[in-house]
């Protein structure tokens, strides 16, 4: 049974998020999206882990259900301490097995930090001190390196992170089985670290709002869903129960490129290394994104792949296609009714998305957007690369004679 998984999201009580991101939106969004399993996100936060306690019904293997979504225990971290002469802040996916095991972590958390500050909390202490006090709480617990490639708050961010895995986890580095490849990067650009051949890519959307849960997925195919059946699946790649990860554009991601956005500067790494990583505006230092980090640190040329890859494959989200389709921007009327329409009829935006014939989307989708999906699929778009926080611009060039009307 194939199963759609998003285990990184947030929930209201973290910074920037939206108020909506509470278990009814969630519920409803996931069924919208097509999405199976969701993280609960922020189970530190001791509101929102009250929320879950009174609204999760246990599913019985470390999975918990509200309504007809199946959820799993996970929070976001942030280990922000001083290591070698640099200040680190490296964040980390947490998997817990059950409510239970939250409430010791979170007691054990609570020592090191303000847990109510925010749905994301930041602790003063290593990476490596952290795990420990998270396994010491629940050895079942499971701890995944997010976003990997982020510039300010990632295991190998350009501003904070590492070379290695080794150089922020030490003795602890054998029981880091995953990490999270982030909306900048790919298995692909990871692939390129043999460093990262027995590490397993997972993808999530690390989603702030409810429309944007599934922008990335990590999918599996298990006979029974399971806390310990997904975290197996995760750290044995075995390609018949982890099927791979749907991923954005990483042109798409905001720091996929280097660039200063004060100052509109975007340059590629081999721009940005010719002008010493520095503004050819203003003269100061760029932010240095997640491809210059792969640069540097890749062993493999591009497009060498490693032996035993499990696949991927690369989506737009539908809203944008059909705002791309109708001239508009996301979240118009016009889109948003087109989005609803589309996805009542058919069931899903994953359904749509990934399992739709041409054939059978015909039937009852406009010309141009059909036209739209087919060329995201076969990956036929124009992508300015984002850099500096500012998102990448994907452009789907659609037929002149398509463009005359949208149906």
């Amino acid at each position: 049974m194939r199963l759609i998984a998003d285990l990184h999201i947030h929930s209201r009580f973290s910074r920037a998020t939206s108020p909506e991101m509470d278990l009814p939106a969630l519920t409803q969004w996931a069924k919208v999206k097509g999405i199976d399993i969701l993280g609960t996100g922020d189970f530190t936060h001791p509101q929102w882990f009250n929320t879950l306690q009174a609204g999760l019904v246990p599913e019985g293997d470390g999975l918990y259900r509200y309504e007809e979504t199946l959820f799993i225990l996970t929070a976001e971290v942030a280990a922000i301490w001083s290591q070698d002469g640099r200040v680190r802040k490296v964040h980390l996916l947490v998997l817990a097995p059950s409510l239970e095991a939250v409430a010791r972590i979170n007691r054990e958390l609570a020592r090191i930090g303000n847990l109510a500050a925010d749905g994301r909390p930041m602790l003063g202490i290593s990476a490596k001190r952290l795990v420990e006090a998270i396994w010491n709480a629940e050895s079942a617990a499971e701890v995944v390196p997010a976003h990997a490639w982020t510039p300010w708050f990632s295991i190998f961010g350009s501003r904070s992170g590492f070379d290695s895995l080794e150089e922020c986890f030490g003795e602890h580095t054998k029981r880091i089985f995953a990490i999270e490849t982030g909306l900048s990067s790919d298995p692909a650009m990871n692939w390129r670290l043999s460093s990262l051949d027995e590490i397993t890519l997972v993808s999530n959307s690390d989603a702030h709002s409810p429309a944007k849960l599934g922008r990335e997925v990590t999918l599996f195919d298990l006979a029974v869903a399971s806390y310990v059946g997904i975290v197996a699946a995760i750290k044995e790649r075995d390609p018949s129960s982890f099927l791979g990860t749907i991923e954005f554009f990483p042109e798409e991601g905001k720091y996929h490129f280097d660039g200063h956005r004060a100052c509109g500067v975007v340059l590629s790494p081999r721009e940005a290394m010719a002008k010493d990583n520095r503004c050819p505006v203003c003269g100061k230092p760029l932010t240095i994104g997640v491809m210059h980090r792969v640069e540097e640190l890749a062993d493999r040329p591009e497009g060498e792949t490693p032996p035993g890859r499990i696949p991927y494959r690369s989506l737009v989200p539908l809203e944008e296609i059909i705002a791309q389709a109708m001239g508009l921007q996301p979240g118009a009327k016009g889109v948003t009714q087109e989005y609803e329409r589309l996805v009542g009829r058919f069931g899903s935006e994953f359904h749509i998305l990934l399992d739709l014939s041409e054939e059978a989307l015909g039937k009852e989708t406009p010309p141009r957007i059909l036209q739209a999906i087919r060329k995201v699929r076969a990956g036929e778009l124009e992508i300015e690369p984002g850099h500096d926080g500012v998102y990448g611009k994907v452009t789907i060039p659609l037929d002149a004679e398509e463009q005359l009307s949208l149906f």
